[in-house]
């Protein structure tokens, strides 16, 4: 009876399992079935392209609720939900950290990988799928003896847990004696009783006061959450050391395009020596992004108030369809859902359309916020592509989640140019998804090497800031007319003010997290460490009594890996300025994007993606150059100034 109403009410994304909580439980036991039959069934097949077919239905049966559960555990409305799929996440990956230490699976693929004949005759991808998946095995420990086997997965159990605690622990707001505060700047929190619950920076804000005390209150330090963050790094050297490195920055950045932690720390040095001139004499971490956008609205005169009325979400939908239709022949239709399928009603279904391949996959536009979803940007794959055993191509289902403002009933939703920004660099993201038609789920969209999964993202960020490109679909929601050309050059002008400030701030994130994840035991506290390597690499002063690092989210899912966003801007600049800046149109250069990076998702060597864009292969030097080539020094003038 459970099932026939679960068919007539649907689920989550059409899975009929998912139409109340309990049915996580139901998906999940059905994954490990079939996972435990793949096992035995990869163990019991002779060695050949069949046995890495089998690793991949075996991935794909697990990953098809991990994935999901992934997103839904943050976003869904539903406690129930939330926590359902929490314990999902949980169990599934628990499973898999106990697969990668299975030494009579990992033997099946070792035949494989050993036999000389059958590797010759795979085709690349398939050759490189196999060795992914031996890598998996080798970093998790395969090698060790029974004992330190179990010790490494209890330690990456662990280590599951601990980020899960520590992202909770990054959103909860702090609250405050309501009298400690100025009676005249209270009403800028949100009252309970006596106190005032402070939820985050305040950074636009005017009054130099409030955003002190937000600063001081909101990143004010907290025990419970630094023994998480302590611990966490902790765990994650112990289980790279176990497991044969000398960090846990050499074991995460094994097959990324900067190979080691060695490589990064020469171009970010001659990235800072570049930047050297960038001075914080006169200002305190809480005035940064404050007077970078009065010096940007000052100079440029772009109060987004202006702009707003030019950035429809309507508008912008269809630039990025015109876009995608002239780059990539591609076209987004909007797609009724079945009942249980959303989450919450103002979730839209794009289907994606190739103009000759036809349906390419789905994206679930999750634009809006809501009481409990956090807020921030990010792009979730919920189903990956693959080539199904039929000979059917299993579709790639994605969602994208921004924190858009609710409108006013009747009227458009009006996007600032950050926010429209953003909804282009998430859109890289699903397209990248989408393109990257793999036969093995395992490598497909933005399955691949952290620092370069951020590259198309960054990439739609330089046609988002392209006047030719801006011009196309900024029209006014009332009127009809289009954004006035000196507006769109002023606002493309106004990015490039504090980018080298910006820049720092980027570069004192990334040397941080190389900084928490390379030599342990750590000499100092994490918060001694935040202060000593803020005033070095940053310039601006620690507050004392402050913990920004609790509340820095990336450290978990970023583990050493922060540099990424660096790297892949480098990249993207050297493609945009390369192939799309004289005509950001340009379907040829488009085709050649999609052959040579976005088809690939994770089945090839990134660096090799990147050498045949580019028709070259980067040095250190052009990396460096391509992110000083976007920055403006003109942050320490107005500082000198003021």
């Amino acid at each position: 009876p459970h099932f026939i109403l679960s068919m007539i009410r649907g689920g989550l994304f059409g899975v009929p399992e998912l139409s109340c909580p309990e049915g996580f439980q139901e998906a999940q036991n059905k994954a490990l079935q079939e996972s435990e039959q793949l096992v035995q069934k990869a163990c019991s097949t002779p060695p050949g392209p069949e046995t890495v077919m089998i690793f991949d239905q075996l991935s794909d049966s697990l990953c098809r609720v991990a994935d999901l559960a992934d997103f839904v555990k943050v976003a869904h409305p539903d406690f129930a939900f939330r926590e359902a799929a929490e314990e999902a996440c949980r169990n599934i990956g628990t499973v898999v950290e106990k697969l990668n230490t299975d030494v009579e699976l990992c033997q099946s693929l070792r035949r494989l990988l050993a036999d000389e004949t059958v590797m010759n005759s795979l085709d690349p991808e398939t050759r490189r799928v196999a060795e992914l998946f031996m890598f998996d095995f080798e970093i998790s420990g395969i090698h060790l003896d029974e004992e330190k086997r179990k010790k490494a997965v209890d330690l990456n159990v662990r280590i599951l847990d601990l980020c899960n605690e520590f992202l909770i622990g990054t959103h909860i707001p702090n609250k405050i004696d309501k009298h400690v505060l100025p009676e005249h700047i209270r009403y800028n929190f949100t009252a309970e009783g006596n106190y005032l619950r402070v939820a985050g920076l305040h950074a636009d804000c005017p009054d130099d006061l409030v955003r002190e005390a937000a600063y001081k209150i909101f990143l004010h330090s907290n025990s419970q959450q630094l023994a998480r963050l302590e611990e966490l790094l902790a765990s994650r050297n112990s289980l790279a050391q176990l497991v044969g490195y000398d960090t846990f920055a050499h074991r995460a950045l094994q097959g990324t395009m900067a190979k080691n932690p060695g490589i990064r720390h020469v171009w970010k040095d001659m990235l800072r020596n570049q930047m050297s001139g960038i001075l914080f004499q006169m200002l305190m971490p809480w005035d940064h992004p404050y007077y970078s956008g009065v010096l940007r609205a000052e100079r440029y005169n772009i109060d987004p108030g202006l702009y707003c009325p030019f950035f429809s979400l309507g508008a912008c939908m269809e630039g990025l369809n015109t876009l995608f239709s002239q780059l990539l022949g591609i076209s987004l239709y909007a797609e009724q859902t079945k009942r249980g399928e959303i989450w919450s009603e103002d979730v839209r279904k794009l289907a994606v359309v190739h103009e000759t391949e036809g349906l390419l996959g789905y994206i679930y536009c999750d634009f809006f916020q809501r009481p409990d979803k956090p807020h921030q940007d990010c792009h979730f794959t919920v189903r990956g592509g693959r080539l199904k055993e039929n000979g059917e191509y299993q579709l790639p289902v994605v969602v994208l989640m921004l924190s858009l403002p609710n409108s006013a009933r009747g009227a458009p939703t009006l996007l600032s140019p950050g926010m429209m920004e953003n909804l282009f660099h998430e859109m890289g993201h699903a397209m990248h998804s989408m393109l990257g038609r793999t036969r093995y789920q395992h490598v497909t969209g933005t399955r691949c090497a952290t620092d370069f999964a951020e590259v198309p993202s960054i990439l739609m960020e330089y046609f988002a800031n392209d006047y030719r490109v801006v011009n196309q679909f900024a029209r006014h929601y009332k009127t009809g007319q289009p954004l006035p050309k000196n507006m769109v050059s002023r606002l493309c002008e106004s990015k490039k003010v504090c980018a080298a400030a910006d820049m720092q701030l980027q570069v004192f994130y990334a040397v941080l997290d190389q900084i928490y994840h390379g030599k342990h035991p750590l000499k100092k506290s994490t918060t001694e460490i935040l202060k000593e390597t803020q005033e070095k690499v940053y310039g601006l002063p620690y507050v004392p009594n402050t913990a920004w690092h609790l509340r820095f989210s990336h450290l978990v899912g970023y583990g050493a890996k922060y540099y990424s966003y660096l790297m892949s801007r480098a990249v993207a600049s050297m493609v945009w300025k390369q192939c799309f800046a004289q005509n950001p149109f340009d379907r040829a250069m488009g085709e050649r994007y999609r052959r040579e990076m976005l088809a690939h998702g994770g089945g090839k060597e990134p660096m090799l993606m990147v050498q045949g864009m580019l028709q070259k292969s980067p040095s250190v030097e052009d990396f460096v150059d391509a992110l000083v080539s976007d920055l403006d020094h003109d942050f320490e003038t107005f500082i000198m100034d003021s």
